[in-house]
């Protein structure tokens, strides 16, 4: 049985209030309750220990973050959680950047603690996926995990390794929320192989 943390970014802030996150959030938590699976969660914006939360990521198989593009990236109540949480767990996710003085032959990122663990973005954006995929739109064709380079590179260097990114392309121009559960249930199955 696979040990779960859903972390919710979604956040209410101007026109957006957080929804379309928060369904897929709890859509995830439904459907991997079904499957079988042991599910933490934490709703970032509503506060949160970071001692708690080191925990929490000690216990998990796979970490999925929900969260919404913002500024091309990350909001910042989910930069905060990372900075405040990845540091407290120095000394349990990672002992260091990987490099000793002696040795050459390490390299930077090395030191993380928890390796064989996984990690998930689930992300909504008003952008269309065209702005990701093609060469001449906004994102020049680079894709979102290029968008979410410094991200991945954070979880990495605690040692864990991504799993295949999920996005809700156009959440606030043309919402479609039904199907995009859907999509997501079915992301969900083939990621973790479960019905």
């Amino acid at each position: 049985m696979k040990k779960i943390l859903l972390l919710n970014g979604g956040k209410a802030f101007a026109h957006s209030h957080g929804q379309y996150n928060t369904t897929l959030h709890d859509a995830a938590l439904a459907f991997l309750d079904r499957a079988g699976c042991d599910v933490k969660t934490t709703f970032i914006d509503g506060g949160y220990d970071a001692e708690e939360e080191v925990q929490k990521i000690l216990w998990a198989d796979v970490v999925i973050y929900q969260m919404p593009g913002w500024w091309m990236g990350a909001p910042w109540t989910v930069k905060k959680y990372l900075d405040e949480v990845f540091t407290v767990g120095h000394g349990s996710l990672y002992a260091n950047d990987g490099r000793t003085r002696s040795d050459a032959s390490q390299k930077y990122g090395s030191g993380g603690l928890i390796q064989g663990k996984q990690y998930m973005l689930s992300l909504t954006w008003n952008a269309p996926l065209q702005a990701f995929e093609d060469p001449s739109d906004f994102f020049e064709g680079k894709g979102v995990d290029a968008v979410y380079f410094p991200f991945h590179k954070a979880n990495e260097f605690l040692g864990m390794t991504g799993l295949p990114t999920f996005i809700c392309n156009d959440v606030m121009k043309v919402p479609n929320i039904e199907h995009d559960v859907a999509r997501y249930e079915q992301h969900l199955a083939k990621v973790f192989g479960v019905a």
